[in-house]
């Protein structure tokens, strides 16, 4: 029967001798919860660990896009679309999306995440050519002026393809490489870190009735499935991230099944992406009904992620993110100022 590995992350200033860092980061760990398939979990110590699964949880992660993980990064989003869940077209008018650009990167965005097919449930499909015209432009702009690398965020190839040239340096597929056939090809040749997220179904179906055995480890195979996947396309594990699709073919019950037990997905060896802000659940749990009401739900969910040593976290709401962010390291930081 597979063990799965979920290390119990700490940020605790009295750190016992021993202790591991978690993925070389900000948090540590002595301990593990051993989980199983129809089984009982049962916390064992990191020290009984096998060297390689210890090694895996415990090293450093390759930077990426020039981004090192010393401290969790903050994925600013701008939705390039007319039916965005989060803003609802705010920033489909080109010199808008521009702005809100600049605005995320000077609140203290990390990097910019930029998308120009909503994937919010019961979305329709862009064409290639729409998607290109709406994000290559302004990407174009925004490439050279920032300081922070640029996502596209997309499942297909050429529209990929299209914002590698005009200056993006991360790819960004909600589809884990399973939409379009080509996007593998790309990421391996072109040698940009790409994200793989979880979803089960689509955007215009993912949300109706979604099922899972247990939805932590399946979300854990499928991911691990599609790490083999990509390995096999000639991209190492050392350049992806993962994401496990909060939101994506998930109940409110099973986002928090996942954000409760995140940490497990450090197992996998690569980055952790968590992009939860102003999901559906925050409102729901919240009482917050429309998405931009959700900004203190969001910002809750995302210092929870942190603590779990999640390294990328994928916000909306910058300024708030940012601050909240920076208090939560500086009170659990491992050394007392002196």
């Amino acid at each position: 029967m597979t063990a799965y590995c979920r290390p119990i992350a700490m940020t605790d200033p009295a750190r016992p001798a021993g202790a591991l860092a978690l993925a070389g980061g900000w948090c540590w760990f002595d301990r593990v919860e051993l989980l199983r398939r129809g089984a009982a979990p049962r916390i064992v110590p990191a020290a009984d660990l096998p060297a390689g699964v210890a090694r895996r949880l415990s090293a450093p992660r390759a930077a990426l896009a020039g981004l090192g993980w010393d401290a969790p990064r903050l994925m600013g989003i701008v939705n390039v679309t007319p039916d965005s869940f989060s803003d609802g077209g705010r920033f489909l008018d080109p010199e808008a999306a521009l702005a809100q650009a600049r605005h995320l990167a000077e609140a203290g965005a990390d990097i910019l995440d930029i998308g120009g097919e909503s994937t919010r449930p019961g979305a329709e499909d862009v064409t290639e050519a729409e998607e290109i015209r709406r994000v290559v432009p302004l990407i174009e702009v925004l490439a050279p002026a920032l300081g922070a690398p640029i996502s596209i965020d997309t499942r297909k190839a050429a529209v990929a393809r299209a914002a590698l040239a005009a200056g993006a340096a991360v790819l960004n597929d909600v589809s884990a490489l399973r939409f379009d056939p080509a996007m593998g090809a790309l990421a391996a040749e072109s040698g940009a870190p790409i994200c793989l997220m979880h979803a089960q179904g689509d955007p215009a179906t993912m949300q109706k009735n979604p099922r899972y055995d247990d939805v932590l480890l399946d979300v854990y195979d499928f991911l691990e499935a599609r790490l083999a996947e990509a390995e096999a396309a000639g991209i190492p594990r050392g350049r992806v991230m993962v994401d496990p699709g909060i939101g994506f073919g998930k109940t409110a019950a099973h986002n928090l099944a996942l954000l409760r037990r995140i940490s497990l997905f450090h197992a996998l060896g690569c980055v952790v992406l968590v992009g939860a802000s102003r999901k559906r659940f925050i409102g729901t749990l919240g009482g917050a009904p429309e998405a931009a009401a959700r900004v203190p739900g969001s910002v809750a969910v995302a210092l929870g992620a942190a603590a779990q040593g999640v390294q990328v976290l994928r916000v909306h709401d910058m300024v708030e993110t940012r601050q909240a962010l920076s208090l939560q390291m500086a009170v659990t930081a491992a050394r007392d100022a002196t």
